[in-house]
């Protein structure tokens, strides 16, 4: 919970103070989706402010909180069309901690092919490129975003989403009701496909046997009751999830204290449609019986 929506948020008489104005940085590598989440927060009510220099950040960040509730959640988009800005925004936010917003931010990623496949697509430079390739912006972009990318609130991988997946997610995430709270999102994935960039927790499960040489559990998904049956009935199985679930406890406790919001927990197996996919599901809900708002992924369901 934010201290400033707690019992220290109330004043004298025990009357509460109005909840701070929510700020959410969005910013990220370019190709990855910042417009697009700007676009889904636009649709929740958010107000948004593109290509923002970190500089404004500040005296906008004044500005809304003296606003009150009138503009209860502001978003700004910052990347690096602004070159020597963009360098600044570590230090921009750092200034922000002790104000009276409550600065997050949202990291747009993906990996290296995505992004070249994409700014091929439109037949537009990367900005950072000059007179090179495309991976070579890529990679000066990637040098300049590290520091901001380990600080970031929440990393988004948009690798394997389209627009429409990619808005829903970012939507899922910062919808208002229940905004205070930890969210999780539980993803399923296949390794030959990659592991997830924006996984905080990753657990492997190609241990148990896999369906997939079954043939009648083979044409199904881990969301199939019988093959969810199958991979939870294995040795170790259920032993493993126990006990996951329980090393996960003081964790996310932890995070609630450090007004950590996001989480990702990922599982993998080899293609990321059965075995993964059931211990997400499983895990899944044994969090949501506990109180604790689950999304879950399956990343690579689907794929051939």
């Amino acid at each position: 919970m934010d201290a400033a929506t707690g019992p220290a948020a109330q004043g004298a008489g025990g009357a509460e103070r109005p909840r701070r104005p929510e700020l959410l940085v969005i910013t990220g590598m370019s190709g990855a989706g910042r417009s697009t989440a700007g676009k889904a927060l636009e649709d929740l009510g958010w107000y948004v402010v593109d290509n923002l220099p970190p500089q404004m950040l500040e005296p906008l960040a004044e500005l809304t909180a003296r606003a009150g509730l009138t503009i209860p959640r502001l978003a700004v988009v910052v990347d690096v069309r602004g070159r020597t800005f963009f360098a600044e925004l570590t230090g921009a936010l750092a200034a922000l901690d002790t104000r009276v917003v409550s600065p997050r931010v949202l990291f747009l990623d993906a990996t290296d092919d995505v992004l070249v496949r994409r700014f091929e697509s439109v037949r537009r430079p990367h900005p950072l490129q000059g007179d090179d390739r495309i991976v070579d912006g890529i990679a000066r972009e990637r040098a300049l975003t590290g520091e901001l990318r380990a600080r970031a609130d929440v990393v988004v991988d948009s690798s394997s989403f389209n627009v429409h997946q990619l808005g829903g997610l970012v939507a899922s995430l910062f919808e208002a009701e229940r905004a205070e709270e930890l969210r999780v999102t539980v993803m399923s994935f296949g390794f030959k496909y990659g592991t997830p960039a924006d996984a905080e927790h990753v657990a492997d499960v190609r241990f148990i046997p896999n369906p997939h040489w079954e043939p009648e559990l083979r044409p199904l998904t881990g969301q199939d009751q019988p093959v969810s049956d199958f991979v939870l009935a294995a040795d170790g199985a259920a032993p493993f999830l126990d006990r996951y679930e329980a090393a996960l406890q003081p964790v996310l406790e932890g995070y609630r204290r450090e007004n950590k919001r996001y989480a990702t927990i990922a599982f993998g197996c080899t293609g990321g449609k059965h075995r993964s996919v059931a211990m997400a599901e499983e895990l899944s809900a044994r969090l949501q019986r506990d109180g604790v708002p689950v999304r879950v992924l399956h990343r690579d369901l689907g794929r051939e």
